[in-house]
């Protein structure tokens, strides 16, 4: 280790010299009154100079200086001098001779350091000796913030809990829906098949006509291939006949299938006047087997939904044969049902009108209710799914008797896609 001495050195000397010290240079502070030019220098007005030009840590045994240019280090502190100082003033005004007052040498305070030095010259907390106590250093955010860092904490916590929560709530309430609605697809199926028993004669008699006719027309191309000189143009219309009579029985067993067909549910865009059409063509049948008018008013423009065409089909057909039911019991000279289309703000309405003795309202305020019913060899449940579906649609339906006239009319609103 080698030593300099700045006491041969004027100040300004000392400060060109303090700025461009080696690597691994300290210095060593003691007091300066009169550097060796001659000029004095009052108070710690020397240190602060030195300590912001040189570019090496100051260090001294005075802890007076501590706190604004000495890194710091084991030092002697003012207290303990001045208590050791006035123990013995006390003793030599209580007579003691000075003389005989020895005190032991003062030891050094253990060590403690200047944070904002030690992040100028670079040095780390873990360089330090033992025991060390370093001061100026900012607190931490935990230190500053703790009670708000853990209050923010806590609420953190308590919301992905309660977030947890609603997450798993909402996937049982989605397996829930999901259950709910394939027994309400389950359902729909039963109820279709046992719409279609309920139709059997009228669907009987709507494919044995045409394949009445079919046999007709065999048997009498076949009489006329027997002549010796048969009608070509005759048989040709002939084949044109029962090339349209199997068309018409195929469409007849085709519709039926589409409406006993067991599909999930699954929603496309549609016109729903097309769904209307559909399935009062399909009614018509039975309609006619109960001498009833089943009428058709489609709404001029298109009215595009977005929903399962199956399921609304299941809609129309109950509520048409309902009406259907309703109006066969019913004396009236003309037995007719109405279906009719029409928009109505953002919403497409389907009406289905019949000329029965209408609804009381006593069973208006049930007639939707699970096992309600009017009907003595009914069992309650047509009523209940076509508001389940409707309502599974984001649509409603409603109930009301004829203005002015006899019967009831259901209706039926959807939102427009």
């Amino acid at each position: 280790m080698q030593f300099k001495w700045y006491n041969e050195m004027s100040f300004e000397d000392i400060l060109k010299d303090a700025a461009n010290l080696p690597p691994h240079t300290v210095i060593f502070w003691q007091l300066m009154n009169v550097d060796a030019a001659g000029v004095s220098h009052e108070g710690p007005s020397a240190l602060f100079r030195l300590a912001a030009t040189a570019n090496a840590p100051i260090f001294t045994h005075d802890d007076a200086f501590f706190g604004e240019a000495i890194l710091g280090g084991p030092m002697q502190t003012r207290t303990e001098v001045a208590k050791t100082t006035a123990e013995v003033a006390v003793r030599i005004l209580d007579g003691e001779k000075a003389g005989d007052i020895k005190t032991p040498p003062l030891p050094l305070s253990p060590p403690k350091y200047d944070w904002r030095l030690m992040q100028r010259f670079g040095i780390s907390e873990s360089d330090l000796p033992p025991g060390s106590t370093v001061f100026y250093k900012p607190p931490s955010p935990w230190e500053t913030y703790r009670w708000p860092i853990l209050s923010a904490l806590t609420v953190l916590l308590f919301q992905a809990g309660l977030i947890t929560l609603l997450l798993l709530e909402r996937h049982r309430r989605q397996t829930a829906e999901m259950d709910s609605r394939q027994r309400m697809v389950e359902l729909a199926h039963v109820n279709r098949f046992s719409t279609a028993g309920e139709m059997a004669a009228s669907i009987a008699h709507e494919i044995n006509q045409p394949l009445g006719a079919i046999l007709n027309n065999t048997e009498t191309a076949k009489i006329m291939l027997k002549s010796q000189y048969p009608n070509l143009n005759e048989m040709g219309e002939i084949v044109d006949d029962i090339q349209r009579d199997n068309s018409r029985a195929t469409e007849v067993i085709g519709r039926l299938r589409n409406f006993m067909k067991k599909a999930p549910f699954e929603r496309k865009n549609f016109d729903l006047n097309d769904q209307v059409a559909e399935t009062v063509k399909f009614l018509s049948p039975e309609a006619r087997s109960r001498d009833i008018a089943l009428r058709s008013k489609p709404n001029g423009a298109p009215l595009p939904i977005n929903g399962d065409p199956i399921q609304l089909q299941q809609v129309l057909s109950n509520l048409i044969l309902n009406a259907l039911d309703a109006t066969s019991d019913t004396s009236e000279p003309e037995k007719a049902v109405t279906v009719a289309t029409t928009r109505t703000g953002n919403f497409a309405e389907v009406s289905i009108a019949d000329t029965g003795p209408g609804v009381s309202p006593e069973a208006a305020k049930k007639i939707f209710d699970p096992f309600f019913s009017t009907k003595d060899h009914g069992m309650g449940m047509g009523l209940s799914i076509v508001r389940t579906i409707v309502e599974t649609h984001n649509g409603r339906i409603e109930v009301d008797n004829r203005n002015g006239e006899k019967g009831a009319v259901f209706r039926v609103k959807l939102p427009l896609a």
